[in-house]
């Protein structure tokens, strides 16, 4: 059984896998690392269900056009509390940085609220909010 340590590591590897590949676009694998039933809540709209995720995602992307250059997600601060064995709270702090004609920006920033479900033996989004602080 792993030990605590290696639980936190795991839920911090999502954090970063979830920054991957929503940063790329594949938001159908992007949607794939929440639960069935998980919810995704943003300064744009919520969606529960891994299919309504990708296509909310995907809606976004859509909304902002192709003309803003492409950012990449950094996540700091994580705070992780369990509650059991199969269940954890995470708060984290995210920003965004992208190109400009000036060189990279802080393109937005805010926080993550995330609660947390082990299913399989694997560590899920059951509900994700995103706190929008700093937008470009």
């Amino acid at each position: 059984m792993p030990g605590m340590l290696e639980e936190k590591d795991a839920i911090r590897e999502l954090l970063a896998e979830y920054c991957f590949r929503l940063d790329s676009g594949w938001f159908d694998g992007m949607a794939a690392l929440f639960a069935e039933n998980g919810t995704w809540e943003t300064a744009f709209g919520k969606a529960t269900g891994r299919e309504a995720i990708a296509a909310h995602a995907e809606d976004i992307r859509a909304r902002r056009g192709d003309d803003r250059p492409r950012g990449i997600h950094m996540v700091a601060n994580v705070v992780i509390t369990f509650d059991g064995e199969a269940a954890a709270d995470v708060r984290s702090n995210w920003t965004v940085v992208q190109n400009s004609p000036k060189g990279p920006k802080i393109g937005s920033g805010g926080a993550y609220h995330d609660q947390m479900v082990k299913l399989g033996g694997r560590w899920l989004f059951r509900y994700r909010k995103i706190d929008r602080f700093i937008a470009a």
